[in-house]
């Protein structure tokens, strides 16, 4: 197994950290969270000569997975995750659409939905799945050991955490799913959060006002 590449394409008016991920060996890859803006993501991937094989989605949140089902019926590839309690979410994407101002987006039924401890494959490496509820219920998070790199979603941020005031939002799952099961990851591991700068889970655990434990 070999490290992934990867590039951060900011979408939608939330500023959605939209990612993409491949492998330098094979320029096959993966979309994450496309929550929007799809004719400027289809370029990106062609300028990195990327074929795309599926998208991966965190949780059903407009601005994470708004262009999801239009992305798939384009390029004709699969959609997996989020966890399947996030069907709510994503049945609403109409309404959610609506609600924020976004673009008509309609909702979808993945290819697959991801529980605790599923794999995904991209470009034939394995990425771990961790459902990691808080902010949304069925929110999952994907982790590449060999590149120590973990896409989170709206779970972590940079000296911050997720919302939880959010139907099905729940503070203390979330905090669970940070301290739990993301920071045993590692101190060193790299993650993209959903919005803003990436970070390390290191720094975090030192000194991020909502789960900060100063250890490391």
């Amino acid at each position: 197994m070999s490290a992934l590449e990867f590039a951060i394409l900011p979408v939608t008016a939330f500023a959605q950290n939209c990612t993409l991920i491949w492998s330098p060996s094979n320029k096959r890859g993966a979309i994450v969270d496309p929550g929007g803006d799809l004719d400027r993501l289809e370029a990106e991937v062609k300028k990195r000569d990327v074929t795309l094989e599926k998208i991966l989605i965190t949780h059903g949140h407009i601005d994470h997975a708004g262009g999801a089902a239009e992305l798939s019926k384009r390029l004709n590839i699969p959609i997996e995750g989020p966890h399947q309690d996030d069907l709510f979410w994503i049945d609403g994407m109409p309404m959610q659409s609506m609600q924020f101002g976004f673009p008509h987006a309609d909702a979808f039924v993945p290819s697959r939905w991801l529980v605790d401890g599923d794999t995904v494959t991209v470009a034939g490496e394995t990425l771990e799945v961790i459902h990691c509820p808080g902010h949304t219920p069925g929110h999952v998070c994907f982790y590449h050991a060999p590149s120590q790199l973990a896409l989170v979603g709206d779970v972590l941020f940079q000296q911050s955490i997720g919302r939880t005031d959010f139907p099905k939002g729940n503070h203390q799952q979330l905090i669970h799913s940070i301290r739990e099961k993301l920071f045993p990851l590692g101190d060193d591991v790299r993650f993209v959060p959903g919005h803003g700068p990436m970070s390390t889970f290191g720094d975090e655990r030192m000194d991020n006002p909502f789960v900060a434990d100063g250890q490391r």
